[in-house]
């Protein structure tokens, strides 16, 4: 585990991925600091998705070149579980279905991965548990069903923002948050993630799209074209892209930078 600081940074360097011998990031570099809620956008195929899968570990995903650092410590050289006992956290675009495990259970049984019998607060885990379906407008009897299974495309988006809620993790990476939700479902997941974002944690939320941010408020906007950081600026950042689209970056059109 990760000593807990004041201040908590991860730190990508030159990060190439492949993906069945195919090269998806060229050389990534990005600076996620506590405090900050940091999105990612970029069109369709550009890498984005592989940068989250990469930094938590999946075995599609295979890191050739570079290194992840959470502060400080090797990220890439930890086990999946080790990266999430260490306080990273994946929001999936596409949540599986548990049939038979309970949401209920499975929100407890990931909170005591990160506790001990002895400070664990079971009466502090419900209170919270409560709140947090209130931010979400989510019905409390979900709680008894087997994790997403039947669950709309919005409750499951609103379930993966529950566990992040649940988790208190260090750092959050939000894979599409708002991708085939309706304007009130956006409207709900990124009000509470703005909530949820504290001052000892940052938060990376990818999206194609500024209508999440308008909730959100970023502190910075970084734009990923074929496997890199073509662009970062603030959120006004994500405006330009909203009226101009992707292509005035791919032409080398000089844009809203920092």
């Amino acid at each position: 585990m990760i000593t807990p600081t004041s201040v908590h940074s991860l730190v990508v360097e030159d990060l190439h991925a492949e993906v069945a011998g195919k090269e998806i990031l060229k050389g990534v570099n990005l600076t996620l600091k506590s405090g900050e809620l940091t999105a990612l956008m970029g069109p369709n195929g550009s890498g984005k998705s592989t940068l989250a899968y990469a930094l938590m570990g999946h075995p599609k995903y295979k890191v050739t070149r570079g290194r992840a650092l959470l502060d400080g410590q090797d990220l890439l050289q930890m086990p999946v579980e080790k990266r999430s006992r260490a306080g990273l956290f994946l929001g999936f675009q596409y949540p599986q279905e548990v049939s038979g495990l309970s949401l209920s259970k499975f929100l407890w049984t990931a909170y005591m991965q990160r506790h001990t019998a002895q400070d664990a607060d079971t009466a502090g885990f419900d209170r919270d548990l409560k709140t947090h379906l209130g931010f979400l407008e989510m019905d409390p009897a979900l709680l008894k069903r087997s994790l997403n299974e039947g669950f709309s495309g919005g409750e499951k988006k609103r379930v993966e923002v529950l566990q992040m809620a649940t988790l208190h993790p260090i750092f959050s990476i939000l894979d599409e948050p708002d991708s085939g939700l309706d304007i009130d479902a956006v409207r709900a997941v990124g009000e509470t993630v703005a909530k949820l974002h504290r001052p000892d944690a940052g938060i990376l939320v990818i999206t194609h799209y500024q209508r999440i941010l308008k909730y959100l408020k970023p502190d910075r906007v970084h734009v990923m074209v074929d496997g890199v950081i073509a662009l970062s600026g603030g959120r006004e950042l994500a405006e330009e892209l909203e009226a101009k689209g992707y292509d005035f970056i791919r032409e080398g059109t000089p844009g809203t930078s920092a």
